[in-house]
Protein backbone atom coordinates (compact mmCIF):
# COMPACT_ATOMS: atom_id res chain seq x y z
CA UNK A 1 0.00 0.00 0.00
CA UNK A 2 2.75 2.27 0.53
CA UNK A 3 4.37 1.99 -2.89
CA UNK A 4 0.96 2.73 -4.35
CA UNK A 5 0.06 5.57 -2.38
CA UNK A 6 3.94 7.13 -3.44
CA UNK A 7 2.36 6.37 -7.26
CA UNK A 8 -1.48 8.10 -5.95
CA UNK A 9 1.04 11.07 -4.94
CA UNK A 10 2.96 11.27 -8.05
CA UNK A 11 -0.03 11.17 -9.98
CA UNK A 12 -2.04 13.92 -7.81
CA UNK A 13 1.16 16.41 -8.41
CA UNK A 14 1.27 15.16 -12.45
CA UNK A 15 4.75 14.50 -12.43
CA UNK A 16 6.45 11.84 -13.54
CA UNK A 17 6.87 8.58 -11.55
CA UNK A 18 10.87 8.25 -12.30
CA UNK A 19 13.53 8.57 -15.00
CA UNK A 20 13.21 6.81 -17.52
CA UNK A 21 15.14 3.51 -17.61
CA UNK A 22 16.54 3.45 -21.12
CA UNK A 23 17.17 7.00 -22.84
CA UNK A 24 14.73 6.74 -25.50
CA UNK A 25 11.77 6.50 -23.56
CA UNK A 26 12.84 9.54 -21.04
CA UNK A 27 14.15 11.63 -23.18
CA UNK A 28 10.69 12.35 -25.11
CA UNK A 29 8.65 12.38 -22.27
CA UNK A 30 7.88 16.10 -20.94
CA UNK A 31 8.12 16.42 -16.79
CA UNK A 32 4.61 17.45 -16.79
CA UNK A 33 2.94 15.20 -18.87
CA UNK A 34 0.93 13.13 -16.93
CA UNK A 35 1.31 9.75 -16.50
CA UNK A 36 -2.21 8.85 -17.97
CA UNK A 37 -3.08 11.10 -20.60
CA UNK A 38 -6.26 9.38 -21.45
CA UNK A 39 -7.30 10.04 -18.12
CA UNK A 40 -7.01 13.57 -17.78
CA UNK A 41 -9.43 13.95 -14.71
CA UNK A 42 -7.97 10.86 -12.29
CA UNK A 43 -9.20 11.12 -8.89
CA UNK A 44 -8.66 8.94 -5.80
CA UNK A 45 -11.32 6.65 -6.34
CA UNK A 46 -10.97 5.89 -9.25
CA UNK A 47 -7.45 5.11 -8.62
CA UNK A 48 -7.83 3.58 -5.43
CA UNK A 49 -10.60 1.33 -7.11
CA UNK A 50 -8.01 0.32 -10.47
CA UNK A 51 -4.96 0.37 -8.56
CA UNK A 52 -3.20 -2.96 -9.40
CA UNK A 53 -3.48 -2.38 -13.14
CA UNK A 54 -2.41 1.19 -12.97
CA UNK A 55 0.93 0.08 -11.27
CA UNK A 56 1.79 -2.93 -13.69
CA UNK A 57 1.52 -0.75 -16.37
CA UNK A 58 3.35 2.27 -14.49
CA UNK A 59 5.99 -0.61 -13.91
CA UNK A 60 6.13 -2.65 -16.73
CA UNK A 61 6.25 0.62 -19.25
CA UNK A 62 10.04 1.50 -17.29
CA UNK A 63 11.29 -1.74 -19.10
CA UNK A 64 14.18 -1.53 -21.04
CA UNK A 65 13.88 -1.82 -24.82
CA UNK A 66 16.44 -4.03 -25.06
CA UNK A 67 14.21 -6.79 -22.76
CA UNK A 68 11.82 -7.13 -25.22
CA UNK A 69 12.55 -9.28 -28.59
CA UNK A 70 12.57 -7.51 -31.86
CA UNK A 71 10.06 -9.06 -33.40
CA UNK A 72 7.39 -9.34 -29.65
CA UNK A 73 4.75 -11.39 -31.77
CA UNK A 74 7.14 -14.45 -32.48
CA UNK A 75 9.56 -15.99 -30.88
CA UNK A 76 9.95 -18.66 -33.61
CA UNK A 77 13.23 -18.80 -35.80
CA UNK A 78 13.67 -16.75 -38.38
CA UNK A 79 15.76 -17.62 -41.83
CA UNK A 80 18.57 -15.44 -42.68
CA UNK A 81 19.57 -16.43 -46.45
CA UNK A 82 23.51 -15.01 -45.53
CA UNK A 83 23.49 -17.08 -42.18
CA UNK A 84 22.04 -20.12 -39.95
CA UNK A 85 18.80 -19.53 -38.66
CA UNK A 86 18.36 -16.72 -35.38
CA UNK A 87 15.71 -16.41 -33.14
CA UNK A 88 14.67 -13.46 -32.74
CA UNK A 89 15.08 -13.14 -28.63
CA UNK A 90 14.89 -10.57 -25.87
CA UNK A 91 17.91 -8.47 -25.76
CA UNK A 92 18.21 -9.17 -30.05
CA UNK A 93 18.88 -12.06 -32.64
CA UNK A 94 20.69 -14.91 -30.95
CA UNK A 95 22.25 -16.85 -34.15
CA UNK A 96 21.56 -21.40 -34.33
CA UNK A 97 24.59 -23.00 -35.34
CA UNK A 98 25.29 -26.89 -35.32
CA UNK A 99 28.10 -27.03 -33.63
CA UNK A 100 28.10 -27.66 -29.92
CA UNK A 101 30.79 -24.95 -28.51
CA UNK A 102 31.44 -24.07 -25.10
CA UNK A 103 32.60 -20.70 -24.31
CA UNK A 104 36.21 -20.82 -23.05
CA UNK A 105 36.78 -20.24 -19.85
CA UNK A 106 39.63 -17.72 -20.39
CA UNK A 107 40.73 -15.51 -23.69
CA UNK A 108 44.24 -16.62 -25.31
CA UNK A 109 45.69 -12.86 -24.32
CA UNK A 110 45.57 -11.36 -21.58
CA UNK A 111 43.85 -7.84 -21.67
CA UNK A 112 46.41 -5.05 -21.88
CA UNK A 113 47.19 -2.39 -19.37
CA UNK A 114 46.91 1.02 -20.52
CA UNK A 115 50.44 2.81 -20.07
CA UNK A 116 51.74 6.57 -20.43
CA UNK A 117 55.01 6.15 -18.69
CA UNK A 118 57.72 3.80 -18.63
CA UNK A 119 59.66 3.12 -15.22
CA UNK A 120 61.78 5.74 -16.24
CA UNK A 121 59.29 8.31 -16.25
CA UNK A 122 59.15 8.43 -20.43
CA UNK A 123 56.19 8.47 -22.11
CA UNK A 124 56.27 5.42 -24.45
CA UNK A 125 56.41 5.47 -27.93
CA UNK A 126 52.82 6.31 -30.04
CA UNK A 127 51.29 7.62 -27.25
CA UNK A 128 48.88 10.42 -27.47
CA UNK A 129 47.82 11.48 -24.10
CA UNK A 130 46.03 14.04 -22.62
CA UNK A 131 48.56 16.67 -21.24
CA UNK A 132 48.45 17.51 -17.77
CA UNK A 133 49.49 21.49 -17.35
CA UNK A 134 51.69 22.17 -14.56
CA UNK A 135 49.73 23.30 -11.67
CA UNK A 136 47.95 20.35 -11.65
CA UNK A 137 51.13 18.02 -12.30
CA UNK A 138 53.17 20.00 -9.35
CA UNK A 139 49.79 19.54 -7.21
CA UNK A 140 49.39 15.96 -7.72
CA UNK A 141 52.83 15.00 -7.15
CA UNK A 142 53.23 17.30 -3.87
CA UNK A 143 50.52 15.22 -2.32
CA UNK A 144 51.43 11.70 -3.33
CA UNK A 145 54.62 12.58 -1.35
CA UNK A 146 52.62 14.63 1.69
CA UNK A 147 50.57 11.32 1.59
CA UNK A 148 53.51 8.91 1.20
CA UNK A 149 54.70 11.14 4.71
CA UNK A 150 51.60 11.36 6.43
CA UNK A 151 51.47 7.10 6.45
CA UNK A 152 55.50 7.18 7.29
CA UNK A 153 54.98 9.16 10.86
CA UNK A 154 51.27 8.26 11.47
CA UNK A 155 52.52 4.75 11.27
CA UNK A 156 55.18 5.07 13.60
CA UNK A 157 53.06 7.30 15.84
CA UNK A 158 50.68 3.60 16.45
CA UNK A 159 53.82 1.95 16.89
CA UNK A 160 54.71 4.18 19.48
CA UNK A 161 51.05 3.43 21.18
CA UNK A 162 49.69 6.88 20.58
CA UNK A 163 47.09 5.56 18.13
CA UNK A 164 45.46 2.32 18.13
CA UNK A 165 45.19 1.24 14.05
CA UNK A 166 46.37 2.97 10.82
CA UNK A 167 45.99 1.92 7.30
CA UNK A 168 48.94 2.81 4.49
CA UNK A 169 49.02 3.32 1.14
CA UNK A 170 52.46 3.27 0.28
CA UNK A 171 52.85 1.93 -3.30
CA UNK A 172 49.31 2.55 -4.62
CA UNK A 173 49.67 6.80 -4.43
CA UNK A 174 48.95 7.19 -7.90
CA UNK A 175 46.15 5.37 -7.73
CA UNK A 176 44.80 7.82 -5.35
CA UNK A 177 46.08 11.11 -6.25
CA UNK A 178 45.85 11.24 -9.89
CA UNK A 179 42.49 9.89 -9.85
CA UNK A 180 41.02 12.34 -7.97
CA UNK A 181 42.79 14.92 -9.79
CA UNK A 182 40.36 14.01 -12.97
CA UNK A 183 37.40 14.41 -10.58
CA UNK A 184 35.50 17.22 -10.20
CA UNK A 185 34.51 18.10 -6.77
CA UNK A 186 30.49 17.36 -6.84
CA UNK A 187 31.47 13.78 -7.73
CA UNK A 188 30.52 12.05 -4.66
CA UNK A 189 33.48 9.68 -2.95
CA UNK A 190 32.52 6.02 -1.81
CA UNK A 191 35.88 5.21 -0.65
CA UNK A 192 37.45 1.77 0.78
CA UNK A 193 39.86 2.36 3.18
CA UNK A 194 43.21 3.00 1.52
CA UNK A 195 42.19 6.60 -0.47
CA UNK A 196 43.11 8.95 1.71
CA UNK A 197 45.11 10.56 -0.76
CA UNK A 198 41.59 10.91 -2.45
CA UNK A 199 40.45 13.16 0.29
CA UNK A 200 43.98 14.94 0.53
CA UNK A 201 43.52 16.51 -2.82
CA UNK A 202 40.05 17.12 -1.97
CA UNK A 203 41.13 19.93 0.93
CA UNK A 204 41.33 17.60 3.67
CA UNK A 205 43.71 19.03 5.75
CA UNK A 206 46.59 17.65 7.95
CA UNK A 207 45.13 18.78 10.91
CA UNK A 208 42.12 17.14 9.61
CA UNK A 209 43.15 13.51 9.45
CA UNK A 210 45.22 13.84 12.81
CA UNK A 211 42.20 14.81 14.70
CA UNK A 212 40.35 11.74 13.33
CA UNK A 213 43.06 9.57 13.90
CA UNK A 214 43.16 10.74 17.87
CA UNK A 215 39.74 11.07 18.13
CA UNK A 216 39.61 13.84 19.49
CA UNK A 217 36.86 16.72 19.76
CA UNK A 218 36.74 18.04 16.32
CA UNK A 219 36.92 14.73 14.90
CA UNK A 220 34.10 14.67 12.27
CA UNK A 221 33.02 11.32 13.24
CA UNK A 222 33.46 12.39 17.10
CA UNK A 223 35.53 9.84 18.11
CA UNK A 224 32.92 6.91 17.03
CA UNK A 225 34.75 5.82 13.95
CA UNK A 226 38.14 3.63 14.10
CA UNK A 227 41.36 5.71 13.13
CA UNK A 228 41.74 6.04 9.10
CA UNK A 229 37.90 5.78 8.76
CA UNK A 230 37.47 9.36 7.67
CA UNK A 231 34.74 11.24 6.27
CA UNK A 232 33.60 14.58 5.37
CA UNK A 233 30.25 15.46 3.59
CA UNK A 234 32.06 19.13 3.18
CA UNK A 235 33.87 17.42 0.50
CA UNK A 236 31.41 15.00 -1.27
CA UNK A 237 33.32 12.18 0.84
CA UNK A 238 31.57 9.32 2.06
CA UNK A 239 32.60 8.07 5.43
CA UNK A 240 34.74 4.70 5.37
CA UNK A 241 33.41 1.22 6.29
CA UNK A 242 35.83 -1.52 7.66
CA UNK A 243 33.01 -3.75 6.48
CA UNK A 244 34.21 -5.25 2.81
CA UNK A 245 32.65 -4.07 -0.21
CA UNK A 246 29.45 -2.27 0.94
CA UNK A 247 30.40 0.91 -0.44
CA UNK A 248 30.16 -0.28 -4.14
CA UNK A 249 26.53 -0.69 -4.17
CA UNK A 250 25.89 2.26 -1.82
CA UNK A 251 27.67 4.43 -5.15
CA UNK A 252 25.61 2.99 -7.42
CA UNK A 253 22.65 4.13 -5.50
CA UNK A 254 23.92 7.25 -5.35
CA UNK A 255 24.68 7.42 -8.79
CA UNK A 256 20.81 6.92 -10.01
CA UNK A 257 20.50 9.12 -8.10
CA UNK A 258 22.29 11.97 -9.45
CA UNK A 259 21.31 10.72 -12.90
CA UNK A 260 17.20 11.22 -11.64
CA UNK A 261 18.30 14.89 -10.42
CA UNK A 262 20.16 15.55 -13.92
CA UNK A 263 23.39 16.28 -12.11
CA UNK A 264 26.66 16.88 -14.22
CA UNK A 265 28.33 14.57 -11.88
CA UNK A 266 29.14 11.25 -10.90
CA UNK A 267 29.69 8.45 -7.88
CA UNK A 268 33.04 6.74 -7.74
CA UNK A 269 34.13 4.03 -5.78
CA UNK A 270 37.35 2.44 -4.94
CA UNK A 271 37.37 -1.29 -3.77
CA UNK A 272 40.62 -3.37 -3.81
CA UNK A 273 40.89 -6.92 -5.46
CA UNK A 274 39.64 -8.94 -2.56
CA UNK A 275 36.36 -6.71 -2.89
CA UNK A 276 35.44 -8.43 -6.25
CA UNK A 277 35.05 -11.24 -4.16
CA UNK A 278 32.34 -10.62 -2.38
CA UNK A 279 28.20 -10.48 -3.64
CA UNK A 280 27.88 -6.74 -3.17
CA UNK A 281 30.32 -6.07 -5.59
CA UNK A 282 28.53 -8.02 -8.49
CA UNK A 283 25.27 -7.12 -7.24
CA UNK A 284 26.79 -3.48 -8.17
CA UNK A 285 28.10 -4.12 -11.56
CA UNK A 286 24.76 -5.64 -12.52
CA UNK A 287 22.73 -3.11 -11.13
CA UNK A 288 24.57 -0.04 -12.46
CA UNK A 289 24.17 -1.46 -15.54
CA UNK A 290 20.89 -2.26 -16.23
CA UNK A 291 19.74 1.26 -14.53
CA UNK A 292 22.94 2.78 -16.72
CA UNK A 293 24.11 4.60 -13.67
CA UNK A 294 26.67 7.54 -13.92
CA UNK A 295 29.79 5.53 -11.65
CA UNK A 296 32.92 4.65 -12.02
CA UNK A 297 34.54 1.30 -10.30
CA UNK A 298 37.75 1.75 -9.65
CA UNK A 299 39.60 -1.28 -8.46
CA UNK A 300 43.19 -1.15 -6.78
CA UNK A 301 44.03 -4.71 -8.04
CA UNK A 302 47.33 -4.83 -5.51
CA UNK A 303 47.89 -8.36 -5.58
CA UNK A 304 46.87 -9.14 -1.97
CA UNK A 305 43.44 -9.34 -0.13
CA UNK A 306 45.46 -9.12 2.88
CA UNK A 307 46.95 -12.57 2.90
CA UNK A 308 45.41 -14.13 0.42
CA UNK A 309 46.39 -13.85 -3.28
CA UNK A 310 44.91 -13.37 -6.43
CA UNK A 311 45.64 -16.54 -7.35
CA UNK A 312 43.73 -17.72 -4.38
CA UNK A 313 40.35 -15.83 -5.43
CA UNK A 314 39.58 -15.90 -8.78
CA UNK A 315 40.75 -17.51 -11.94
CA UNK A 316 39.61 -14.74 -14.49
CA UNK A 317 42.03 -12.75 -16.31
CA UNK A 318 41.80 -10.19 -13.06
CA UNK A 319 39.36 -7.98 -12.55
CA UNK A 320 38.35 -6.41 -15.68
CA UNK A 321 37.31 -9.26 -17.54
CA UNK A 322 33.90 -9.36 -15.41
CA UNK A 323 33.06 -5.78 -16.10
CA UNK A 324 32.03 -7.34 -19.54
CA UNK A 325 30.12 -10.01 -18.47
CA UNK A 326 27.61 -7.27 -16.70
CA UNK A 327 27.70 -5.09 -19.51
CA UNK A 328 30.31 -2.70 -18.19
CA UNK A 329 33.11 -1.02 -20.50
CA UNK A 330 36.05 -1.80 -18.64
CA UNK A 331 39.79 -0.90 -18.97
CA UNK A 332 43.05 -2.40 -17.47
CA UNK A 333 45.20 0.71 -16.32
CA UNK A 334 49.44 1.00 -14.64
CA UNK A 335 48.08 1.61 -11.42
CA UNK A 336 51.84 3.03 -10.65
CA UNK A 337 51.96 5.56 -13.79
CA UNK A 338 50.23 8.79 -12.50
CA UNK A 339 49.43 9.90 -15.59
CA UNK A 340 47.60 6.61 -17.17
CA UNK A 341 45.48 6.72 -14.02
CA UNK A 342 44.57 10.58 -14.71
CA UNK A 343 43.69 10.07 -18.40
CA UNK A 344 41.63 7.10 -17.82
CA UNK A 345 39.80 8.28 -14.89
CA UNK A 346 39.16 11.59 -16.82
CA UNK A 347 37.80 9.63 -20.18
CA UNK A 348 35.86 7.60 -17.89
CA UNK A 349 34.12 10.38 -16.32
CA UNK A 350 33.02 11.81 -19.25
CA UNK A 351 31.11 8.38 -20.73
CA UNK A 352 29.54 8.19 -17.69
CA UNK A 353 27.79 11.10 -17.42
CA UNK A 354 27.38 12.05 -21.18
CA UNK A 355 26.69 8.45 -21.70
CA UNK A 356 24.65 7.62 -18.73
CA UNK A 357 26.82 4.44 -17.90
CA UNK A 358 29.20 2.68 -15.67
CA UNK A 359 32.46 1.70 -16.14
CA UNK A 360 35.13 -0.39 -14.97
CA UNK A 361 38.84 0.58 -14.45
CA UNK A 362 41.19 -2.21 -12.83
CA UNK A 363 44.41 -0.59 -11.62
CA UNK A 364 47.17 -3.15 -11.50
CA UNK A 365 49.19 -1.83 -8.72
CA UNK A 366 51.24 -3.38 -5.72
CA UNK A 367 50.41 -2.89 -1.16
CA UNK A 368 54.42 -2.31 -0.57
CA UNK A 369 53.02 -1.51 3.13
CA UNK A 370 51.98 -4.11 5.48
CA UNK A 371 47.70 -4.61 5.20
CA UNK A 372 47.29 -2.37 8.37
CA UNK A 373 49.38 -1.72 11.25
CA UNK A 374 47.78 -5.52 12.82
CA UNK A 375 49.41 -7.12 9.60
CA UNK A 376 53.24 -8.84 9.21
CA UNK A 377 52.98 -9.61 5.35
CA UNK A 378 56.38 -10.95 5.40
CA UNK A 379 54.95 -14.26 6.59
CA UNK A 380 52.79 -14.49 3.46
CA UNK A 381 55.17 -13.06 0.66
CA UNK A 382 58.83 -12.69 0.39
CA UNK A 383 60.77 -9.61 1.51
CA UNK A 384 62.18 -9.07 -1.85
CA UNK A 385 59.18 -9.52 -3.94
CA UNK A 386 57.87 -5.92 -1.53
CA UNK A 387 61.70 -4.61 -1.92
CA UNK A 388 61.56 -5.10 -5.89
CA UNK A 389 58.30 -3.04 -6.36
CA UNK A 390 59.33 -0.30 -3.52
CA UNK A 391 62.43 0.45 -5.54
CA UNK A 392 61.76 -0.69 -9.45
CA UNK A 393 57.90 0.10 -9.47
CA UNK A 394 57.90 3.14 -6.96
CA UNK A 395 55.22 5.65 -8.80
CA UNK A 396 56.33 8.45 -6.82
CA UNK A 397 60.01 8.42 -7.90
CA UNK A 398 58.43 7.40 -11.74
CA UNK A 399 55.96 10.58 -11.67
CA UNK A 400 58.81 12.52 -9.95
CA UNK A 401 61.25 11.78 -13.19
CA UNK A 402 58.56 13.19 -15.40
CA UNK A 403 58.07 16.48 -13.95
CA UNK A 404 61.86 17.13 -13.17
CA UNK A 405 62.54 16.37 -17.60
CA UNK A 406 59.77 19.03 -17.89
CA UNK A 407 61.52 21.40 -15.90
CA UNK A 408 59.05 21.38 -13.32
CA UNK A 409 60.88 20.63 -9.90
CA UNK A 410 64.28 20.49 -8.95
CA UNK A 411 65.95 18.78 -5.69
CA UNK A 412 65.98 22.06 -3.88
CA UNK A 413 61.88 21.76 -4.09
CA UNK A 414 61.98 18.63 -3.01
CA UNK A 415 64.32 19.33 0.30
CA UNK A 416 61.77 22.36 1.07
CA UNK A 417 58.61 19.98 0.25
CA UNK A 418 59.86 17.21 2.64
CA UNK A 419 61.16 19.44 5.36
CA UNK A 420 57.93 21.49 5.30
CA UNK A 421 55.51 18.11 5.26
CA UNK A 422 57.43 16.35 8.28
CA UNK A 423 57.47 19.47 10.78
CA UNK A 424 53.42 20.03 10.03
CA UNK A 425 52.34 16.30 10.60
CA UNK A 426 54.87 16.50 13.54
CA UNK A 427 53.04 19.40 14.80
CA UNK A 428 49.21 18.19 14.15
CA UNK A 429 50.24 15.05 16.53
CA UNK A 430 51.17 17.45 19.27
CA UNK A 431 47.84 19.53 18.74
CA UNK A 432 45.87 16.50 18.31
CA UNK A 433 46.80 14.97 21.26
CA UNK A 434 46.10 18.61 23.40
CA UNK A 435 42.71 18.07 22.50
CA UNK A 436 40.46 17.09 24.68
CA UNK A 437 38.16 13.98 23.73
CA UNK A 438 34.74 14.09 22.58
CA UNK A 439 32.13 14.32 25.49
CA UNK A 440 30.43 10.81 26.47
CA UNK A 441 27.10 11.79 26.06
CA UNK A 442 28.07 11.88 21.92
CA UNK A 443 28.44 8.13 22.29
CA UNK A 444 24.35 8.07 22.78
CA UNK A 445 23.53 11.04 20.29
CA UNK A 446 22.55 11.03 16.33
CA UNK A 447 20.39 8.31 16.15
CA UNK A 448 17.08 8.69 18.11
CA UNK A 449 15.55 12.29 18.39
CA UNK A 450 14.37 11.60 21.33
CA UNK A 451 16.98 8.89 23.23
CA UNK A 452 14.85 6.13 24.99
CA UNK A 453 15.13 5.25 28.98
CA UNK A 454 17.23 2.19 28.03
CA UNK A 455 20.08 4.72 26.29
CA UNK A 456 19.34 7.20 28.86
CA UNK A 457 20.18 4.43 31.25
CA UNK A 458 22.90 3.28 29.92
CA UNK A 459 24.38 6.55 30.00
CA UNK A 460 23.89 7.62 33.35
CA UNK A 461 25.67 4.15 34.44
CA UNK A 462 28.71 4.87 31.80
CA UNK A 463 29.25 8.34 33.77
CA UNK A 464 29.13 6.85 36.93
CA UNK A 465 31.64 4.28 36.35
CA UNK A 466 33.82 6.57 34.94
CA UNK A 467 34.09 8.82 37.98
CA UNK A 468 34.32 6.05 40.33
CA UNK A 469 37.22 4.56 37.94
CA UNK A 470 38.70 7.52 36.47
CA UNK A 471 42.33 6.10 36.93
CA UNK A 472 40.85 3.64 33.70
CA UNK A 473 40.15 6.25 31.25
CA UNK A 474 42.28 9.82 29.87
CA UNK A 475 41.98 12.91 31.83
CA UNK A 476 40.60 15.15 28.32
CA UNK A 477 37.58 13.20 28.33
CA UNK A 478 34.10 15.48 29.53
CA UNK A 479 32.09 13.46 31.36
Amino acid sequence: MGKFSTILSRFKSKTKFSVGLHRSSWTSRSRTTPLCPSQPHLNSSYLTQNRDSLLFSLLSSRRFASTTAQNPSTLNPIQDPKRNQVIDFPGGAVEFIPEMRFISESSKERIPCYRVLDENGQPILGQNFMQVNEEVAVKMYTNMVTLRSMDTIFYEAQRQGRISFYVTAIGEEATNVASAAALAMDDVVFPQYREAGVLLWRGFTLQEFANQLFSNKYDNGKGRQMPAHYGSDKHNYFTVASTIATQISHAVGAAYSLKMDKKNACAVTYFGDGGSSEGDFHAALNFAAVMEAPVIFICRNNGWAISTPISDQFRSDGVVVKGQAYGVRSIRVDGNDALAIHNAVQAARQMAITEERPILIEALTYRVGHHTTSDDSTKYRPANEIEWWRVARDPVARFRKWIERNGWWNDTAQSELMNNVRQQLLHTIQVAESVEKPPFADTFSDVYDVPPSNLREQEQWLKEFVKKHPQEYPTNISV
